[in-house]
């Protein structure tokens, strides 16, 4: 007797469909809308993000899921959801922790990013000025590219016109001494327009009155209070910008080593007190031909409004509390007196 054949065609079908189902499920999960690697960051590690303007709370989540602080981007923009938080996400650059709970995250996106700072100290020139912005901002913003916008002075005259007839079309003196926030997208031209915007409000405040007395415009301002933010202590800067008046008035030389320093790059010597340049202010009388630095608001406001004195002399040294002492004289017979007493 033959027995029929079994048909194992039932037994095909079903081991096809159980491959088809197996890769389905595998590649389902892997793609599915909503779901990103389960992987996530593990504590003690770091990731980095920008949230842009008007940026999608599902742009976000996959940034974040992208980053590995999230295992799945529904998690977040349920999350958001729940607590009514899609207006209040804030843009900017944040670091997070991995570990950190959505709820943790979703927190400090409301909160906004924490604000990283550098700052312009009183006294640098455009070229020190340049390299604080370039190491703030990690080579995104070069002391090369920082340079070039600061040596184009007549570029931003439209927007700025106190910058017009800058000596060199350098904006030395006018990149305010401040602390200033570092902001997603960050040029060298946003930076110093930060810096030229931040001039214009300090300077608002300030009454050129006397200065323009005396004959001085208010980029000179600009030019005298930059050499007495390098010569000056912060409780004599009317009295030092007293000095450098009557220099002025008296058509003497200013004789300021800072304004030789500017150009030498040094504390001058003897010799280099005669070298050639418009900032020498041994070797011509008069400001120099342009600021030696960015001074800071006192500086200015020392030169607007100094003490009325006789002094046509100072002499300054450290002293033992590592501070700096003054000696102002009418006379140079006084002066000498001063310099051979703190000598001996």
């Amino acid at each position: 007797m033959i027995k029929p054949k079994k048909h194992r065609g039932p037994l095909v079908f079903g081991l096809v469909l159980a491959v088809i189902l197996t890769v389905l499920l595998v590649f389902g999960f892997r793609s599915c809308a909503g779901c990103s690697t389960p992987d996530v960051l593990p504590e003690g590690t770091q990731a980095s993000f920008t949230i842009e303007q008007g940026e999608s709370t599902s742009s976000i989540a996959q940034t974040l899921a992208d980053c590995k602080l999230i295992s799945r981007t529904s998690d977040f923009t349920d999350a958001v959801k729940a607590a009514n938080a899609e207006s209040s996400l804030k843009p900017g650059t944040y670091t997070i922790a991995g570990g950190t709970s959505v709820e943790d995250i979703i927190n400090q996106l409301v909160a906004g990013p924490s604000l990283v700072t550098f700052t312009v100290s009183e006294g640098l020139t455009v070229q020190q000025t340049a390299e604080v912005v370039a190491e703030a901002y990690d080579g995104s913003i070069s002391a090369d590219d920082f340079l070039a916008a600061a040596f184009n002075a007549s570029a931003y005259v439209s927007d700025y016109p106190f910058v017009e007839g800058a000596y060199n079309n350098s904006l030395e003196g006018f990149l305010f001494p401040k602390t200033y926030n570092i902001q997603s997208g960050d040029t060298a031209d946003s930076v110093i327009r930060r810096m030229l915007d931040q001039y214009a409000q300090e300077v608002s405040s300030l009454d050129y009155s006397y200065a323009q007395s005396k004959g001085l415009s208010a980029y000179d301002v600009v030019k005298l209070a930059s050499v007495v933010q390098r010569e000056a202590a912060s409780d004599n800067m009317t009295t030092v910008a007293s000095v450098f008046y009557n220099r002025l008035a008296s058509n003497m030389a200013l004789q300021s080593d800072a304004t030789v320093a500017y150009v030498v790059g040094h504390d001058p010597t003897s010799d280099d007190i005669s070298t050639d340049s418009p900032y020498n202010t041994y070797a011509q009388k008069g400001l120099p031909a342009g600021p030696i630095c960015s001074p800071g608001l006192d500086a200015l406001q020392a030169v607007c409004s100094p003490d009325q004195t006789n002094y046509l002399y100072f002499y300054f040294v450290p002293n033992d509390q590592g501070g700096t002492d003054y000696y102002f004289s009418e006379t140079f017979e006084d002066h000498r007196a001063a310099i051979e007493g703190t000598s001996n």
